[in-house]
């Protein structure tokens, strides 16, 4: 595994409308449609590198370095889900006319499930949403610990907590040299704006009612953990399946790449509603 990115990805940016220079991977002819990346906490786009090779033949493949994140610019401000959704939904208007499947992995489900309550789903032809709550019951338990600390300050202890952050996303190592380039990446905001991303202050049922608010096709692919919600998901979503990774780690598209990105492409042929229905 190389930490790079696919073969033919090129490196672009944007400026966002409240002015943050957001930078994002493009590959794939750009006539094709498209399918946008979204990735979780303090995570850079470069992590969707297997998703991008196996889409970037067939697919016009967009995947975003969120505000703060890989190489977008750390903004002092912005960190808020209303304007993570708006920059999300800012991009989807540069990637040219038609639908568009939005995949948002952890706190990227948040993000996209945010673009979609505040900017509806005229250009949406599908979501992924990978291994995180979508405010269904039952709720979540809080895992004691987990990303707990970010506003300590010590440099050398955060770097320490950072990289076990990262080892702990795995359940088959990646390698070394893998691990210290995402650690690093996972680094560049300020403890501050990486503590603004752990409190998103929306009451579960707005992340439920953004996802029951559209009928567009919805594949939501996780761990065990958050069976029980997907189960209470496809009962009551009009068109809502769920895929569950038994032995992967969270990013569990990193750890079982083939069998994720075969439910991707299975999605985006058979699913996916590119045109409107007439």
């Amino acid at each position: 595994m190389s930490g790079g990115t696919g073969q033919a990805a090129d490196s672009r940016s944007f400026v966002t409308s409240d002015g943050a220079r957001l930078h994002y991977l493009e590959a794939g002819p750009a006539g094709a449609r498209t399918v946008l990346f979204v990735p979780g906490w303090t995570m850079p786009a470069w992590i969707f590198e297997q998703q991008i090779a196996a889409l970037e033949t067939r697919f016009h493949v967009l995947a975003l370095d969120p505000r703060g994140q890989g190489q977008s610019e750390v903004a002092p401000y912005g960190y808020a889900y209303q304007r993570r959704g708006r920059d999300i939904a800012e991009l989807i208007d540069r990637a040219g006319p038609g639908r568009v499947v939005v995949v948002g992995w952890s706190l990227g489900v948040l993000d996209t499930l945010a673009m979609l309550a505040t900017e509806g789903d005229d250009r949406i032809a599908g979501l992924v949403l990978v291994d995180n709550s979508i405010g269904e019951e039952p709720a979540p338990t809080a895992r004691p610990g987990r990303r707990s600390d970010p506003a300590q300050a010590d440099p050398a202890g955060r770097a320490g907590r950072r990289a076990a952050f990262v080892a702990g996303l795995f359940a088959r190592d990646p390698g070394a040299d893998y691990r210290a380039r995402l650690t690093a990446d996972a680094l560049r905001m300020s403890p501050t704006q990486e503590q603004a991303l752990l409190r998103y202050d929306a009451p579960r049922r707005f992340w439920r009612d953004a996802l029951h608010g559209t009928d567009r096709p919805v594949l939501y692919v996780v761990r065990p953990r958050w069976r029980a919600q997907g189960q209470t998901l496809v009962a009551t979503h009009a068109d809502a399946r769920m895929a569950v990774f038994e032995q992967a780690g969270h990013a569990l598209f990193v750890d079982e790449p083939d069998r994720f990105n075969d439910l991707l492409v299975t999605f985006l042929d058979h699913r996916a509603a590119w045109e409107p229905q007439a």
